[in-house]
């Protein structure tokens, strides 16, 4: 049945990835306006989260961030179909990376890099990196139910060398190519909402204590692998560009959870220059300890 709905689906996918853009955005338009409007997707949801890291804004304001939230997650969304066709000349005037090279030093100097960001504006878009690399892009990711739509993310990150990485073997490729001496990216959507457990670490987010993983943390500390934060500012519409700033050049020498909690504060930064282009629809204080 799952193989079925995908082969009913795939071709309106690949139909809509080919449209120019100008008719692109006006699909996004139209599909906002019923998830937002009529459906009202995660709304409840959207609106705790702002209410927990905005008190001190008005209804009235929030109510504008939730607006325009709706319309860049629409847009994101169709910018992921979008990843299917689109041309490497038009990624790389989309998708601009300011300080490349500090990632090109570490590569020529034989250094993996470790990179963290959040679910903020297009972190899909992060795959164009590779387009300024020699090495191996890798998306450290969380497997698609569907077999089928879990290969065509595949094969649409294939296409400029990167691959995806399960999360529950990252640590041990990661770790058995540091032995081989492969030289790799490895990026990691480090801001999901885990269970409140001991094995999380809590950090200030928004004057609220919050549970963070610390994966990528750790693997960090154990490869001794520079980890650097993805700062990305959404230009215009479909039009993003990206900095690269160091959480730790050496892991190994920092304490515990210093990286994690740099990374929560930089990404809350990120967040309060622009909150609109967050993704609020997940529960980002649904364990919160304070």
């Amino acid at each position: 049945m799952q193989r079925i709905l995908f082969w009913l689906i795939y071709p309106l996918l690949w139909g809509i990835s080919k449209l120019p853009f100008w008719l692109f955005y006006k699909i996004s338009d139209a599909v906002c306006f019923l998830v937002y409007h009529v459906f009202g997707y995660r709304k409840k949801t959207v609106c705790y989260n702002l209410d927990m890291a905005f008190p001190e804004k008005t209804t009235v304001e929030k109510k504008e961030i939730e607006r325009h939230f709706y319309s860049h997650l629409c847009d994101m969304f169709l910018e992921m179909i979008k990843s299917i066709s689109i041309s490497e000349e038009e990624m790389r005037k989309r998708f601009v990376f300011n300080n490349v090279d500090l990632l090109q030093e570490l590569e020529n100097n034989g250094k993996s890099v470790l990179i963290m960001t959040g679910h903020y504006a297009s972190y899909e878009w992060l795959s164009s990196l590779q387009f300024y690399m020699n090495n191996t892009g890798y998306g450290i990711y969380k497997k698609i139910k569907n077999d089928d739509f879990d290969a065509l993310v595949h094969r649409s990150r294939a296409r400029w060398n990167n691959k995806l990485l399960q999360n529950k073997i990252a640590p041990k490729v990661m770790a058995r190519h540091q032995r081989e001496g492969v030289v790799a990216s490895y990026a990691f959507i480090a801001d999901q909402s885990p269970k409140a457990s001991k094995n999380n670490h809590f950090s200030l987010f928004f004057e609220h204590q919050v549970p963070f993983f610390t994966g990528a943390e750790r693997v960090a500390k154990n490869l001794d692998m520079p980890v650097v934060f993805l700062n990305v500012h959404k230009k215009s519409r479909g039009f993003y560009e990206a900095t690269f700033e160091f959480l730790s050049e050496k892991p190994s020498t920092v304490p515990d959870y210093q990286i994690t909690d740099l990374f929560a504060k930089n990404l809350e930064e990120q967040i309060k220059n622009a909150p609109e282009f967050y993704l609020w629809t997940h529960k980002r204080f649904k364990h919160v300890k304070n």
